[in-house]
């Protein structure tokens, strides 16, 4: 049995196939981002799931592609909590950014694949291999156009009075808006970037209200700026998405490119489908 697994900082899918390449369950965890999370929260989340736990010694290898896996110490991490779960089991960690090329690219043709979801990342695929220019940072100095960067600027349009009263009357009634509440939440429990998320919610419902719309469309161009633009030839290829965020905001991200010279390519929700096609596909060619 092998497991191909999906990470974001919200939630964590996994799939478990045979070795034809049959799914036998799926199941979901919350997010396992080793760049937040510490190992014992981390073992918690895994352990406490039926699914997992019960099939922890039948797991040969584990395909984990997941947020905050980008450099070294995270990965050592979650390799760590991994070889004392799965105690069978081999282990490939990606940054989760290869989730989204396999699961929105065509081989042989080259494209920019981003992320916008909790967090946000950009890669280039050249048709065969990835090119990663920039390391992510996180949610404190980086991921703009993610939840968490909206729910950011949500909360800062609300301390600095920049949204209309009725706008604001309508985030007290949803949220806690208390100024310790706040702080305990970002700087002192799990998962701040989760937690700052949550607020893109109400964003991406009143993104016609103009200080609602602002937000959106500087997020994206500071995004496109900062991250698409890198690539030379960025004009030239379509730019795929996946992530809840560019899915439920894809025409202002259409729209955002277009003003840049840019084509939108695929947009997806969720990659892990097309995780699993791929690890089907290797299966049948015997690659793993």
């Amino acid at each position: 049995m092998i497991f191909v697994v999906d990470s974001g900082s919200t939630k964590t899918d996994w799939i478990a196939l045979d070795d034809k390449g049959v799914v036998l369950f799926s199941t979901q965890t919350l997010g396992l981002n080793p760049q937040v999370l510490s190992s014992a929260i981390l073992t918690e989340r895994i352990i406490n799931n039926y699914d997992l736990y019960q099939n922890r010694d039948k797991v040969t290898h584990i395909y984990f592609y997941g947020a905050g896996c980008g450099v070294a110490t995270p990965i050592k991490r979650i390799e760590k909590v991994f070889s004392e779960i799965f105690v069978k089991s081999e282990f490939s960690i990606c940054e989760d950014t290869y989730a989204a090329v396999y699961a929105t690219t065509t081989p042989k043709q080259a494209a920019i694949v981003c992320i916008l979801g909790t967090g946000s990342n950009c890669t280039y695929f050249d048709g065969v291999a990835i090119e990663q220019r920039i390391n992510s940072l996180g949610y404190v100095l980086m991921d703009e156009a993610s939840g968490n960067f909206f729910g950011k600027q949500l909360i800062r349009a609300y301390y600095f009075n920049e949204m209309p009263k009725d706008l604001a009357k309508e985030l007290e009634k949803q949220f806690d808006l208390s100024a310790d509440t706040i702080k305990e939440h970002v700087y002192r429990k799990e998962n701040p970037n989760t937690y700052l998320a949550k607020f893109a919610q109400f964003v991406i419902e009143h993104k016609q209200v103009p200080e609602m719309k602002s937000i959106i469309e500087n997020g994206l161009q500071r995004f496109i700026s900062h991250q698409i633009l890198q690539f030379e030839d960025a004009k030239s290829i379509p730019v795929h998405f996946v992530g809840s965020i560019a899915f439920y905001l894809k025409d202002e991200v259409e729209e955002a490119l277009k003003k840049n010279g840019l084509t939108i390519g695929n947009v997806v929700k969720r990659p892990i489908d097309g995780l699993v096609a791929h690890h089907k596909a290797l299966l049948d060619t015997s690659y793993i």
